[in-house]
């Protein structure tokens, strides 16, 4: 489920709105920190959430801190977690049930910041709500759809949760409301969003690149799918690997 085993064509063409997502993280951080003179500064100042502007009216900061990174750690951490745990998810949801999803548990951890943060909370940015937002989606599984996500999976998705939720507190760099709302908001419209959703199937990819394949074609394996989900040990050591990066690169934001 959150083993990435497909090449960079086909992970683009299977999974395009995570693709975008990614791209645009990279893209303005580029521009923001290379380009300042050449809109990299307005993209900032114009982009950043700044809870007084918002309540002066400027409400699309509510919306464009999601895109936007400053710290190469943050910018890091949050599309190295989408590019691992949003696939799964777009498959499950479609793309514009995904795109919804994401916006909107990102949206609502920016307005839970207004609210209790007030005028005085100062300037922030990434899209830390909407990745925990999808944690919030894994976990109402974990907890409630258990159909949808099975336990080693479960279990990686707690792992981590309890792991993120830590160094949210440990690292006074970070917007908590974002962290902790985003994750409430996910998991309260877990029964709304996932509502009708099929289990993610590994085999959706490989099935629509096998259709590309010529029948009589030399060396393809069509059990090679099944004979990788069936390396548990293998597995497993990339699942703590995951974690690793992961803590890592968490670690690492707190300096850079």
């Amino acid at each position: 489920m959150f083993i990435r085993n497909e090449s960079f064509q086909s992970y683009t063409r299977s999974y395009p709105i995570v693709t975008g997502l990614i791209a645009i993280h990279i893209l303005l951080f580029l521009w923001m920190n290379i380009f300042p003179t050449l809109g990299g500064n307005f993209i900032y100042t114009r982009g950043v959430g700044y809870n007084l502007f918002v309540m002066m009216g400027e409400y699309w900061r509510l919306v464009t801190p999601i895109f936007l990174h400053v710290s190469p750690m943050h910018m890091l951490f949050n599309s190295f977690s989408l590019f691992l745990f949003g696939p799964a998810l777009e498959q499950m949801l479609g793309k514009s049930k995904f795109i919804v999803a994401y916006l909107l548990t990102g949206i609502l951890a920016n307005i839970a910041t207004l609210m209790i943060g007030g005028v005085e909370y100062p300037p922030h940015l990434g899209a830390s709500g909407a990745i925990y937002g999808l944690f919030g989606l894994y976990l109402y599984m974990v907890l409630q759809r258990k159909d949808l996500i099975d336990s080693s999976n479960g279990q990686l998705v707690i792992t981590i949760l309890f792991i993120g939720l830590i160094m949210t507190f440990l690292n006074p760099q970070i917007n908590i409301y974002a962290h902790v709302f985003g994750l409430i908001a996910g998991l309260a419209l877990g029964p709304l969003i996932l509502q009708n959703v099929q289990p993610f199937n590994p085999w959706a990819a490989a099935a629509r690149r096998r259709e590309r394949l010529d029948d009589d074609e030399i060396g393809f394996d069509p059990d090679r799918w099944g004979k990788k989900a069936r390396n548990k040990g293998r597995t497993q050591k990339i699942l703590f690997a995951i974690i690793g990066v992961l803590v890592v690169i968490g670690i690492l934001s707190r300096f850079f």
